[in-house]
């Protein structure tokens, strides 16, 4: 086993890693990515935009209102109000310094409206291909950093500490072999938990590898039980990543309809397709349960130059042979976000000394039960630059004198590993997916377990492809029973947490559900909130 030194180690390529990375010279940073090149991550896919409030007739108030509002009860409205503030500010900086933003004809910045905003102030790149842009921007910046260095085709199997918290991390090089990276600080970017599902939105590496690598270490996780499912991915019967219809369609006048071309969020909520997020994802859940088609009607859009506004879109519905200027588009729900994960301060800090999280793997608070569209993107990079402020700040000292963690010995193997993930995804679709109830989650619980118990290890493997394949099913198993026990421990409805058995949602329950892994095995203790939030 190889050793390397560095002063941060961040593992993940998405918005939150890369801006963080960039963010911490002129310490010397290590990136972690098991993708085979920047950028990795559900950023490189984001189509929506990114929310801030930097139009002069905006207000951050406003914007952090539209966040608490859309969150259900359980945003925290202080880190709320943190994210709009310094967001406007730390984006406008980046703009500066000029990460591209699509802009009309005299130079303004271009802000479009998205479900649950009360303003337009949702920024675009290329379209619906903001993700795409931006990370090609930050990519090409982290590769001209010399503080950096990128090491891609990398799986970062565990944590290791010791009595002053994290020393490093134990990971797999597809071209080196097991190499322990020793560190003053760890920052995990490393994104969201999509691919538990059968349908999702996420790319094939969002595999809830970060929360398992904390939750494995002992850091304290929060609001696990809530899933955001984007209401409109294109409808059909691949598994895995589908492609996502972005929100921006709707807030330009796309409309859901019904199988009799009926438009039915205009009963389901005062705000008709434009409804926060789990209000339209119900809606169309619900009937697609009953058997029933659900369309979006671009075609009106279409008319008015929409597939020049919209050419992600287009590319889609061209690939799947459908003409949005022609009929309406079969869509469904499909696993996007993850408003649960590590449990951070304002500045990035777990509740274990050295450790960072940021972006979609960390729970800031701010999300709720419910994220208000194209916030994620503002909060990777927020919390990015802040926890890259607070490491810096602190000065990383290297640890002292630590022994080489031991190689793991048994594996499972691909051929198993594969056929378990897509089980494990059909059982979280199943029983833990829009709609929940007590039977079901009892159920599924017990179903992952028994995959996990039925893991056969096998020694004397070290190829990069089934060792990672080996440690993300060792991951998807623990996140989703972390996932599945937090939503049956919960015993309401609220927000993107959904149960039959408990439909609505009660005061009791109006606040957070903190969890720590009690051992190896995946049995957790839901520890009580510190404090109930305040009533709003």
């Amino acid at each position: 086993m190889q050793m390397r030194h560095s002063d941060v180690i961040v593992v993940g390529s998405g918005m939150a890693g890369l801006v963080a990375a960039l963010s911490l010279a002129p310490l010397s940073v290590t990136l972690l990515t098991k993708t085979d090149d920047l950028p990795g991550g559900s950023s490189n896919w984001a189509q929506g935009g990114i929310a801030a409030a930097i139009d002069p007739a905006d207000d951050p108030a406003e914007h952090a209102a539209d966040t608490v509002a859309a969150g259900a009860g359980l945003t925290d409205p202080e880190m709320a109000s943190l994210l709009t503030q310094e967001g406007a500010k730390r984006l406008t900086r980046w703009i500066n310094r000029g990460l591209p933003f699509d802009r009309e004809a005299n130079g303004r910045l271009c802000l479009g409206r998205e479900a649950a905003h009360g303003a337009a102030r949702v920024l675009h790149a290329g379209g619906d291909a903001t993700g795409r842009t931006l990370m090609a921007d930050l990519s090409a910046r982290v590769r001209a950093a010399d503080h950096i260095k990128v090491e891609p085709g990398t799986f970062a199997w565990d944590l290791v500490t010791g009595r002053q918290g994290v020393v490093g991390l134990l990971a797999h090089h597809a071209a080196e072999g097991w190499v322990f990276h020793r560190a003053g600080a760890v920052l995990l970017a490393c994104g969201g938990v999509g691919q538990l599902y059968r349908h999702t939105t996420n790319p094939a590496e969002a595999t809830g590898d970060g929360i398992a690598l904390a939750a494995r270490a002992g850091a304290d996780l929060a609001d696990l039980e809530f899933v955001q499912f984007h209401p409109t991915a294109l409808a059909g019967s691949r598994t895995g990543q589908v492609p996502l219809l972005t929100e921006a369609l709707r807030g330009a006048g796309a409309h859901l309809l019904d199988e009799h071309g009926g438009r039915f969020m205009v009963k389901a909520h005062p705000l008709a397709e434009l409804a926060p997020r789990d209000v339209v994802a119900k809606a169309i859940g619900a009937r697609i349960a009953g058997g029933l088609p659900v369309y979006l009607d671009l075609r009106s859009l279409w008319a008015q130059g929409g597939a020049g506004k919209f050419p992600t879109v287009a590319g889609i519905c061209a690939n799947a042979k459908l003409d949005p200027a022609r009929m309406p588009i079969p869509v469904a729900p499909a696993a996007h976000y993850h408003m649960g994960g590590v449990v951070t301060d304002a500045d990035g800090r777990t509740s274990i000394q050295g450790l960072y999280a940021a972006g979609e793997v960390a729970c800031t608070g701010v999300h709720g039960a419910n994220r208000l569209a194209s916030n994620s993107l503002l909060e990777a990079l927020v919390f990015a630059e802040r926890a890259a402020d607070a490491i810096l700040a602190s000065t990383p000292a290297r640890p002292g004198p630590v022994g080489l963690p031991a190689i793991p010995d048994g594996f499972t193997p691909t051929a198993q590993a594969a056929l378990v993930a897509v089980q494990a995804a059909d059982i979280m679709a199943e029983s833990v997916g829009l709609l929940r109830d007590g039977i079901g989650l009892s159920c599924a619980i017990a179903e992952l377990e028994a995959l996990q118990a039925g893991l056969e290890p096998q020694t004397g493997i070290d190829d990069a492809t089934a060792i990672r394949l080996s440690g993300e099913v060792r991951n998807r198993l623990l996140v989703s029973l972390l996932i599945a026990r937090s939503a049956l421990n919960r015993q309401e409805s609220r927000g993107a947490h959904q149960r039959s058995d408990w439909p609505d949602s009660r005061p009791e329950w109006r606040q957070r559900q903190r969890v720590t892994l009690s051992g190896p095995a995946p049995r957790i203790r839901v520890a009580p909130p510190r404090s109930p939030l305040p009533v709003m």
